[in-house]
């Protein structure tokens, strides 16, 4: 699949932050669009944006996909991947953050973000797999973060599921290279979104809007890169030495 050329691309999440921002840029560079989350009636408001800005013509199908149900995410998707002819792309972007403190009274929330960020994204990639073993060939994008290799107090729950997920990532694209299935890993750094209630996103290093992540991350996609930060600047430069910084340097 040349990298310009148009896809069908299945982002989950996509009902706000991230997702929805990538859900416009891919529609702004012409793919068809298969977008899941848990809350229609936002899915449906950004449908009506997407076909107001690029036209009725643009293929737009919905899906409500609670991913934390892992039984059912395989029977949703696989009714979404038929419903739009088969699917090329499949942005793995359904993911939660909250700020947690061990031992004290917050393991109910840490559990849920091992549910969201971890078991529901290897649900969303087995169900994806099956449908491109079929096809022979397709590209998984699972959109990890920064936080999966360097250690983050308060974050200790979501940084073990980015790194659960990363290293996921890392075996299923030797483990699918040979079935003409590429795997991509995006980390990005801290985006302005409201995924974290209670942080200012204005104190923390070098945050950049979702829309320029959306950008930079379409850009990825579509040269079908293995792995990339976002944004570029600085943490290409920076990526190597995560996970090896002094211990008073790993905080907000």
């Amino acid at each position: 699949m040349h990298s310009n050329a148009a896809s069908t691309v299945v982002i989950t999440g996509a009902s706000s932050g991230i997702g929805r921002e990538l859900a416009l840029e891919m529609a702004r560079r012409g793919h068809a669009l298969g977008l899941t989350a848990r809350r229609l009636p936002l899915l449906e408001q950004l449908r009506d944006e997407l076909h107001a800005s690029f036209g009725k013509q643009l293929r737009v199908e919905l899906a409500v996909l609670d991913v934390c149900q892992t039984d059912s995410v395989g029977p949703i998707l696989q009714e979404l991947f038929a419903r739009l002819g088969g699917v090329d792309i499949i942005v793995v972007n359904a993911g939660a953050n909250d700020m947690t403190a061990i031992g004290r009274g917050d393991l109910a929330q840490e559990l849920n973000l091992i549910q969201t960020n971890l078991s529901g994204a290897i649900a969303t990639i087995s169900a994806a797999t099956a449908h491109f073993l079929e096809r022979g060939q397709g590209h998984i994008v699972g959109i990890s973060s920064l936080a999966s290799l360097q250690p983050i107090p308060r974050q200790a729950a979501y940084c073990a599921s980015k790194a659960g997920f990363k290293m996921y990532l890392d075996a299923a694209r030797i483990e699918l290279k040979r079935k003409g299935i590429l795997v991509s890993n995006i980390l990005p750094g801290y985006i302005a979104t409201d995924i974290v209630e209670g942080v200012d996103i204005g104190k923390l290093p070098f945050a950049i809007p979702a829309a320029q992540a959306a950008r930079e991350m379409a850009r990825l996609i579509e040269k079908r890169v293995k792995s990339g930060v976002v944004p570029a600047f600085p943490w290409r430069l920076v990526r190597p030495f995560l996970g090896h910084l002094p211990e008073f340097l790993a905080k907000y």
